[in-house]
C-alpha cells in the first residue's frame, strides 16, 4: 500500500508511526508533515486547507489510501473531492465535519436528537442581541464561537464584563474573523471531563482506549487553556458501567441521528463529554482525533492500523479486529516557551538521539523542522514524548526521564501529567 497523511503535528507523527508498522505499507507521504515525520516518510509541502492543491497532489501519487488528520482539511470538503473521484479516503464529508465546524450546528444536532447537552441560551450573529442576552443567562457562562478558531474560540466567563470582552473581541473587533462572528451562549457544566473516541465506517464502530487530557499550560491546571500539554490512556480510567452509559446516551443516539438527517459519517468521531451529576453530556464534537489523545492512544494499538483504516474507507470496518495492547501510556508535550501566546520558533533542539534507544518510548513531533543536521522548534507544542508501561506510574517515570533529557532554549512542560489519574466516577 501506499498511503499518503495530511497534515503535520503530533497526531499525524503517531499515525505515520503506526502505519509504517504495517507489513502491507511501502510507501507512505505526509502532506505537509514535520522535522521528525521526515525520518519515517516523505515529506511533501503542502497547505492542508487548500482541497484543490491536495486534489491535484494525490492525482500525482496515486495514493491506495488517504488518512485526514486535522479538521479545516475536512470543514473545507476534502473529504468529498477524494470520494468523487473514488479516491479511499479516511475522513467525514464536509457536511458531517459540521459537527465540529459550527457549533451551532452541533448544538442544535443534539437538541434535535435528544442527545444530553448543557442548555442553550441563544444562538447569536450581531453583539447587541448576544450583549441584551447575558441579562437572563446564569453564571458562570461558555461562550462560543460558531467556527473553528485554533482553540481560541471559547470563553467560560464567570461574570457579565468578562462575557461582554469577550463577544466584542469576537464579534466587534473580530479578533478571531470569520470563526468568530457568530456565536453560542450555554450553560456551564460541572463535573469530571473525558475524550470518548470512536471509528466508524457509517454503520459499524469500534470504540478508542480511554484517553484523559490535560489543557491548561500550568501544574495544577493553571493558566490559559492550550491544544493540550498531556494526556494518558489506561482502560481502568473508565468503568465499564460508564462506557456502555455513554454508548448507549451519547455515542449510538449520536450515529442514528446522524443517519437519520441523512449524514453517512465516516472516520473518527471525537466526543469531549462532562461526566455530570446527571450523567455523561456532551460539551464538543471533533471531527477527528484529538492531540495529544492520538499519542497516547497509539501506543496502545496492537492490530494492523493500515488494514483497518483501508476497511474503514471501503466501508467494512470488522470492530473485533480493532485490538489494544494492556499496558498504560502517557504522553506529555513539550512546548515553546511562551506558548499558547507568543513565542519564538528556531530553538536548536539536543538531545532526540539520546533518548531514542529508550525502552517503551516514542519521542512524536509536533511542531518541529530539519535545518542542515538539526531539528529546531517550529511551532507552540513542539514534541510529545509518549511512554508505555504496565502501570501509570511506569509510563509517567519513562516519559519524564526522556524528556530531562531533551534541551532548547525557552522548553516548558508540565510536571504533574496523570497525577489526577482516580478512575472516572460512574455518575449513573
Amino acid at each position: 500500500m501506499k498511503i499518503l497523511v495530511i497534515g503535520g503535528g503530533g497526531r499525524e507523527h503517531a499515525l505515520v508511526w503506526k502505519l509504517r508498522e504495517s507489513a502491507k505499507v511501502d510507501t507512505i507521504w505526509c502532506a505537509p508533515g514535520n522535522g521528525g515525520i521526515a525520518q519515517e516518510a516523505e515529506c511533501i509541502a503542502a497547505d492542508p486547507a487548500d482541497v484543490e492543491g491536495l486534489v491535484a497532489l494525490a492525482g500525482r501519487l496515486q495514493p491506495d489510501l488517504t488518512v485526514v488528520g486535522p479538521e479545516v482539511p475536512l470543514v473545507n470538503g476534502v473529504a468529498d473531492a477524494f470520494r468523487a473521484r473514488q479516491w479511499p479516503i479516511v475522513g467525514p464529508s464536509r457536511q458531517a465535519a459540521q459537527l465540529e465546524g459550527s457549533k451551532i450546528f452541533s448544538k442544535e444536532f443534539l437538541l434535535r436528537h435528544g442527545i444530553p447537552t448543557a442548555k442553550m441560551y441563544g444562538a447569536f450573529d450581531s453583539a447587541s442581541e448576544a450583549l441584551h442576552a447575558l441579562e437572563r443567562v446564569a453564571w458562570p457562562l461558555v461562550i462560543k464561537a460558531d467556527g473553528l478558531c485554533a482553540g481560541k474560540g471559547v470563553c467560560l466567563a464567570a461574570n457579565a464584563e468578562e462575557a461582554r470582552d469577550f463577544i466584542e473581541r469576537l464579534m466587534v473587533r473580530d479578533d478571531l474573523g470569520v470563526g468568530g462572528r457568530r456565536i453560542l451562549l450555554e450553560e456551564t457544566l460541572r463535573g469530571d471531563e473525558l475524550s470518548f473516541i470512536l471509528l466508524t465506517d457509517g454503520e459499524r464502530y469500534a470504540t478508542l482506549v480511554p484517553t484523559r487530557d490535560h489543557k491548561r499550560v500550568f501544574d495544577g491546571d493553571q493558566g490559559p487553556n492550550t491544544g493540550g500539554m498531556g494526556a494518558y490512556s489506561s482502560d481502568d480510567l473508565l468503568p465499564e458501567a460508564l462506557r456502555q452509559e455513554i454508548l448507549r446516551t451519547v455515542v449510538e443516539p449520536t450515529l442514528r441521528g446522524l443517519a437519520a438527517d441523512g449524514i453517512r459519517y465516516q472516520g473518527f468521531l471525537y466526543a469531549g463529554l462532562m461526566l455530570t451529576t446527571d450523567g455523561p453530556q456532551v460539551l464538543e464534537f471533533n471531527c477527528r482525533l484529538g492531540d495529544p489523545e492520538t499519542q497516547a492512544i497509539a501506543a496502545r494499538i496492537d492490530f494492523d492500523l493500515a488494514r483497518v483504516l483501508a476497511d474503514v474507507a471501503a466501508g467494512r470496518l470488522d470492530p473485533s479486529t480493532v485490538r489494544w495492547k494492556q499496558d498504560v501510556s502517557a504522553c506529555v508535550v513539550i512546548t515553546s516557551g511562551g506558548y499558547p501566546g507568543k513565542f519564538e520558533s528556531g530553538k536548536r533542539i539536543a538531545g532526540l538521539t539520546d533518548v531514542r534507544g529508550d525502552s517503551g518510548v516514542k519521542v512524536l513531533h509536533a511542531g518541529t523542522k530539519r535545518l542542515g543536521s538539526d531539528i529546531v522548534t517550529a511551532g507552540g507544542r513542539v514534541l510529545g514524548v509518549t511512554a508505555t508501561a504496565p502501570t501509570l506510574e511506569g509510563a509517567l517515570d519513562r516519559a519524564y526521564a526522556a524528556v530531562r533529557r531533551i534541551h532548547f532554549d525557552g522548553m516548558h512542560y508540565r510536571k504533574d501529567i496523570g497525577q489526577r489519574s482516580k478512575p472516572l466516577a460512574a455518575r449513573l
